[in-house]
């Protein structure tokens, strides 16, 4: 663990924008569970900072999938994909402060930071990576190995706070986009999408599944999405030319093969999302909410040079670029609902039930200045 200065002697040294407390309310994960396992405190100490970290006065933070499956203990290992445990199959420390979504202000700056990043608006990059390569993998994440942003306040490396301060998007927006487009970004970029190309995106009514509608309409492509008859509407607006229903066999339904299939739901119809590519097609996966298993004839993948490809997340060179999009409002996340923090037992059942189109955003209420 590297040593931290604590807020008070930040505050002395005048390493922060006033005077931030040394307590916050926050969302505290106490055990593996359902909703009943977090409880909001208002007594959470407010992290200190490492040399290189800056605090982030958090505005916002998005729900995603990573956030309830944390919570269940729902990733599974290698070797058992029943068994409890966090993110990668590596367990989780409790208490822990969940949330990989954060956009808000810096309001303290390690000894190492400039001073001049107060009051910066940021929007921040939750993935953990295993070098300092602009092409390194995540392999962690806030809210997960470390504390993130269901919370008033969040200590993050200053270089993964991006300054957004000329962005057009509000902060729920921005909280929308590092996990759900950072992780579509991160699919499309190793799938090598390219302008011109039919994508066929699963799950399109999701935050990860609109995004990866979004990004690829914007870069050109043409999209087929799949979602439910109620939903086809809301993703057809979010840029999809063709909507199919969940439950149709892409290759029955689509006019011609798809040079991409973005898939994030996994299950028995992942065999028929291989067959619905063209020659030399590519499949990159990023979730399995439908099932973690499947069986699949290779031959259907061999025979026709077709590839797939995991993606775990995004790597710093994709936030970048995501970054890029956000600072001149490339696009408008689709925000579903909002939710006070303190409510977030009710968002992760509403963000369960699936109801939704595009992204659950929690307001995180400003703290009160110390005195």
């Amino acid at each position: 663990m590297r040593p931290t200065t604590p807020v008070a002697e930040l505050n002395r040294r005048g390493r922060t924008a006033g005077a931030v407390p040394e307590r916050m309310t926050a969302v505290v994960l106490i055990r593996h569970g359902g909703p009943e396992a977090l409880q909001v405190r208002h007594d959470v100490p407010t992290p200190g900072l490492a040399a290189d970290e800056v605090l982030v006065a958090v505005a916002a933070a998005g729900l995603n999938n990573t956030d309830v499956w944390s919570r269940e203990g729902s990733y599974g290992t290698a070797g058992d994909p029943s068994a409890v445990g966090g993110w990668r199959g590596v367990p989780l420390d409790f208490p822990r402060v969940q949330g990989g979504d954060i956009a808000g202000r810096v309001v303290a700056v390690g000894d190492a930071v400039d001073p001049a990043r107060l009051g910066e608006r940021v929007l921040v990059d939750g993935a953990l990576y295993d070098s300092d390569s602009p092409d390194a993998n995540a392999v962690g994440l806030l809210g997960s190995e470390r504390g993130g942003g269901f919370a008033q306040f969040a200590a993050v490396e200053a270089r993964r706070a991006h300054d957004v301060g000329a962005s057009p998007l509000s902060d729920r927006e921005l909280a929308a986009l590092p996990i759900a487009y950072g992780t579509a970004v991160g699919m499309l970029e190793r799938a090598d999408v390219a302008p011109g190309e039919r994508v066929l995106v699963t799950g399109a009514s999701g935050g990860v599944g609109l995004a990866l509608v979004q990004l690829a309409r914007a870069r050109g492509c043409t999209v087929v999405a799949v979602t439910t008859a109620d939903k086809r509407d809301r993703v057809a607006a979010a840029g999809a030319a063709t909507v199919l229903e969940r439950g149709a066999v892409p290759r029955e339904h689509l006019e011609a093969p798809v040079d991409v299939v973005a898939d994030v739901v996994g299950g028995p119809g992942f065999p028929d999302l291989v067959d619905a590519l063209a020659e030399g097609g590519r499949l990159v996966t990023a979730g399995a909410i439908a099932g973690a298993e499947v069986t699949l004839d290779i031959r259907r993948l061999y025979l026709h040079t077709r590839r797939i490809v995991g993606s775990a997340m995004w790597t710093p060179a994709h936030y970048d670029r995501l970054v890029a999009d956000a600072r001149r409002g490339a696009f408008a996340p689709v925000i579903a609902a909002t939710f006070p923090l303190t409510e977030i037992g009710a968002a992760q059942r509403a963000f369960a039930d699936k109801r939704f189109v595009g992204k659950l955003v929690l307001d995180v209420p400003p703290a009160e200045p110390a005195v």
